[in-house]
């Protein structure tokens, strides 16, 4: 063995125990308890069961899904928030709960800060539908309509204060022709009264508003996004019609009780951007309507500050509160 091998040997050996200290931060030693803030069969829930087993491959611990519903999610982000600060409880929270809540419930029971961003994992765009017995067929004659008869069409949203709402709210106030907003449990009821011509229009995310655009149960007149969506390609952006909002939509993220360790942090982000790019998740999104956004800490809490902003101000302006 030549005096360079040998050199190459001690520094190695060496240098074991300097890393076995950052192999342990990263390792979960473990059950993780996948926490997801609504009942079983929406989208949070598919995406947590979907995941779940290669996060489990990954992370060499069992990672276990509880729906813990109720209070709009913050029970489910409260339980989070107050969990040991190790890693080992992460949730999965959409735009409602983390953007808008916190202006919405001004007596929560944890602070946004208490939560720390791990990954994003999921955006759908808003599809703008308007009922089939309006005489409405684009984006140009709905604001023509909106303007020429103030107060006459309704808005149906998912809730009160959530994003679809607040869209909507956005929408009004650029073309200057207010609507009667009307919340409903959810967004599946939503669109449902849009389809049967109860509610004059809705935005939903795609994971839900497709199949409605595309069996011809309400008109598809706008999307959100960066770019026109691949399902409805004739149908333009927010941003090519000057409105705003175009980065409003339905999205997902992952967060862990703030003070875990940062190791522990990446190598969750780094679980969920792998088990994004398999081809069965992946797919199983793109059928859902979604698109696979693994962001990492942060990215993703920049977008998270973005969009907190954004809502609160709306909330804070028209004067929204919770029912």
């Amino acid at each position: 063995m030549n005096r360079r091998s040998i050199m190459r040997l001690a520094l190695g050996a060496a240098s074991a125990p300097l890393a076995a200290p950052a192999l342990r931060a990263q390792a979960f030693d473990h059950t993780i308890r996948f926490i997801i803030p609504n009942a079983p069969g929406g989208t949070s829930d598919i995406l947590a069961r979907l995941m779940a087993p290669e996060l489990t491959r990954t992370l060499g611990q069992n990672v276990v899904v509880e729906n813990r519903a109720g209070a709009g999610g913050n029970i489910g982000a409260d339980l989070v928030a107050k969990s040991p600060p190790d890693g080992h409880t992460i949730v999965l929270m959409d735009v409602t709960t983390i953007a808008t809540n916190p202006a919405l419930f001004p007596r929560l029971s944890y602070k946004p800060s208490d939560l720390a961003p791990v990954s994003m994992v999921i955006y759908a765009p808003y599809i703008l539908g308007v009922a089939n017995n309006l005489p409405i067929r684009n984006a140009a004659e709905l604001v023509a309509y909106a303007k020429a008869n103030p107060n006459r069409l309704n808005a149906a949203n998912s809730g009160t204060g959530t994003a679809s709402h607040l869209t909507a709210v956005m929408l009004a106030d650029a073309w200057g022709s207010p609507m009667e907003h009307v919340p409903y449990r959810g967004g599946a009821p939503a669109l449902l009264a849009v389809s049967t011509g109860e509610a004059s229009l809705t935005l939903a995310g795609a994971t839900q508003s497709l199949p409605f655009a595309t069996n011809g149960q309400m008109r598809p007149v706008a999307v959100t996004g960066p770019a026109r969506f691949a399902s409805l390609p004739q149908v333009p952006t927010f941003g090519e019609l000057g409105w705003p909002g175009t980065d409003a939509g339905t999205w997902q993220g992952m967060l862990v009780a703030a003070g875990a360790p940062a190791a522990r942090i990446d190598r969750l982000h780094t679980a969920v951007r792998d088990a994004l790019a398999t081809p069965m998740i992946a797919t199983r999104i793109a059928e859902l309507g979604a698109t696979p956004r693994a962001d990492g800490p942060e990215p993703f809490a920049s977008w998270l500050a973005q969009q907190t902003a954004a809502y609160t101000r709306l909330i804070q302006s028209h004067n929204i509160r919770a029912e």
